[in-house]
């Protein structure tokens, strides 16, 4: 085991702001190829070394590779899609029904990450004060699959426009373990320049400089910060 202590060294800081800035939402770059075993059992040991409050790990993963299955999700999909796009209307709405929000077929592998929000018992430490903190644990499990899988070249995609209570469903999941998030994974054929919504005219980012305050809301950071 490598000692904790140890400094990062400056690849090794590169490497993790590179996965950070180059990690993308993938939907329309799959390829077909299998993700190796060793490769994807790295990818969910990086997931279940997430932060948890009061080391709950609420987290399991759900390995999604039969057709059917994924069938019955992307039918959830298409429901739920036809409903959201009825949120925008006139050219939003166009390019909202143009726009490619999943890749759970053409992906090679699909994982659903849940949150057993019975784990850990009764008063979990931690959890007395926001009880979500399961949730926002399993978040962080997440972003950590998300990143290594940046840095082993495999793009992710989350799904959010299912029905949850029907995904739930679908995966036989117990009253107490809810869908957190639903991802397609694979090797892809790129990785864009920049996030596909920002490239397509959706939103762009905001600007970093806008978003910190200091000592309370509305009161900015001096120009001595240097934010970008």
């Amino acid at each position: 085991m490598s000692d904790p202590n140890r400094p990062f060294s400056d690849k090794e800081r590169e490497g993790l702001y590179r996965a950070i800035f180059e990690r993308r939402d993938v939907r329309s770059q799959f390829l077909p190829d299998p993700i190796p075993r060793p490769v994807l059992a790295r990818l969910l040991n990086a997931a279940h070394h997430a932060p948890s409050v009061g080391f709950m790990q609420p987290w399991d993963f759900i390995l999604i590779d039969s057709l059917n299955v994924r069938q019955q999700v992307l039918a959830s999909y298409h429901e739920e899609n036809a409903k959201a796009a009825n949120n925008y209307s006139g050219e939003r709405q166009e390019t909202y029904r143009s726009l490619k929000l999943q890749g759970i077929v053409e992906s090679p592998m699909n994982l659903c990450i849940t949150c057993d929000r019975s784990r850990g018992g009764t008063h979990v430490l931690g959890r007395n004060s926001i009880v979500d903190m399961d949730l926002f644990s399993t978040c962080l499990a997440v972003q950590n699959l998300w990143l290594a899988a940046r840095a082993e070249g495999i793009g992710v995609g989350w799904v959010s426009i299912v029905d949850q209570g029907t995904l739930a469903n679908i995966l036989n999941l117990p009253d107490n373990v809810y869908p957190l998030a639903y991802l397609c994974l694979g090797y892809v054929s790129e990785f864009l320049d920049q996030p596909e919504l920002q490239a397509k005219g959706w939103r762009s980012r905001l600007p970093l400089g806008e978003l910190v305050h200091r000592n309370g809301w509305g009161t900015a950071v001096d120009n001595e910060w240097e934010l970008p």
